[in-house]
């Protein structure tokens, strides 16, 4: 493939984002800042809608931090078994459970740094519940965003932390929430990793991985 462009018509690909998916949300269901982040953890490996099929039973259980924190990692896991990564995620959702508690009145903080000392919490996870749950500006990036944004030329990293900080100078941040969403959704409906539709995307005349991938 030849190199990524420089110049990148971002304006142009933002607004039809937004006309292709002007209902983008979060696709996880969740009804706090707690639920969320615990949803956000189980998602790791996961799609939304295994973790969303998971998440019904268990935040009827155990709606809180302190409900939690009166069962084990191994009740836990078997509560999420069909997940991926269950046995390691039972244990960082009852250490974080414990330190909600203990620290922080068993409620979530809206603050990066405290989000990312929890444990199964990474800056991804720390984003999206900044901007789902606080609505703070925040672009998480995830496999869909790494791999769109850089087709799109967007970005230009294989990391996602470099990929953030590329997205975050292109895109005003009062839009980073929605962008996320709307690179997310067309990620996982139109531009997926195998087999992308690139000849029917409304966003070929911009995408650099598309007008080469046709020809």
């Amino acid at each position: 493939m030849t190199a990524k462009p420089k110049r990148v018509q971002t304006r142009k690909i933002l607004d039809s984002l937004a006309q292709m998916y002007p209902d983008a949300h979060c696709e996880l269901d969740y009804r706090n800042p707690f639920e969320l982040l615990i949803a956000t953890i189980l998602s790791a490996q996961s799609t939304d809608r295994q973790v969303n099929k998971v998440t019904k039973t268990l935040f009827t259980k155990y709606p809180t931090p302190s409900a939690f924190c009166e069962v084990t990692d191994v009740e836990i896991a078997e509560e999420i078994k069909g997940l991926g990564l269950y046995r390691n995620k039972s244990k960082n959702i009852l250490k974080t459970c414990r330190i909600l508690v203990e620290d922080y009145n068993g409620e979530v903080p809206a603050n990066r740094k405290k989000l990312e000392q929890l444990p199964g919490v990474g800056r991804k996870t720390a984003n999206v519940v900044l901007s789902n749950a606080f609505d703070i500006p925040a672009l998480a990036v995830d496999t869909h965003v790494l791999r769109v944004a850089n087709r799109l030329a967007l970005a230009d990293s294989d990391s996602p932390l470099q990929t953030e900080k590329q997205l975050i100078r292109r895109i005003p941040r009062r839009e980073w929430t929605d962008a996320h969403h709307r690179i997310i959704w067309h990620g996982r409906r139109v531009c997926s990793a195998r087999k992308p539709k690139c000849s029917s995307c409304e966003l070929l005349p911009y995408c650099w991985y598309g007008k080469q991938a046709i020809h």
